[in-house]
């Protein structure tokens, strides 16, 4: 299933990070997925949350600048190879990868991913043909 990340460009400072998280946890948004990449002055957070339009909506109340991106979720076997099985599959199918990272969702035998992709309705159904588990929210 396609699930909604929320991105969020703001500057690279001291506290910001604690900013944006105090002001979900206040309103009982919980954190499903974080990634945060940087450069000196801006840095780019991506995540998902249990309430992402209510999340988006509150960060754009409070001034940062937040959207939503379609992403994949995906069940990874927590085995050695199973996270190459995958991008295998996006290589010889040719859906390409932007980015991914791992969830902060996990169980015993299972890691869930979330990608990405420049076109996610095709990636979502080569995983689905290909049986791997898509997770439709966490």
């Amino acid at each position: 299933m396609i699930i909604k990340q929320i991105s969020i460009f703001m500057e690279n400072t001291t506290g910001r990070l604690a900013d944006v998280t105090a002001l979900l946890a206040k309103s009982g948004i919980n954190l499903r997925a974080i990634s945060i990449a940087d450069t000196a002055d801006f840095g780019i957070l991506r995540m998902v949350a249990d309430q992402p339009d209510a999340a988006v909506a509150l960060l754009k109340a409070a001034g940062f600048a937040a959207r939503e991106t379609d992403v994949i979720a995906v069940e990874v076997p927590d085995q050695p190879g199973a996270l190459a099985r995958i991008m295998a599959l996006f290589r010889d199918e040719g859906v390409n990868i932007e980015y991914l990272y791992a969830s902060l969702e996990h169980s015993a035998d299972q890691a869930v991913i979330v990608l990405k992709v420049d076109d996610v309705a095709a990636g979502l159904a080569m995983l689905e043909k290909n049986g791997f588990v898509t997770v439709p929210s966490f």
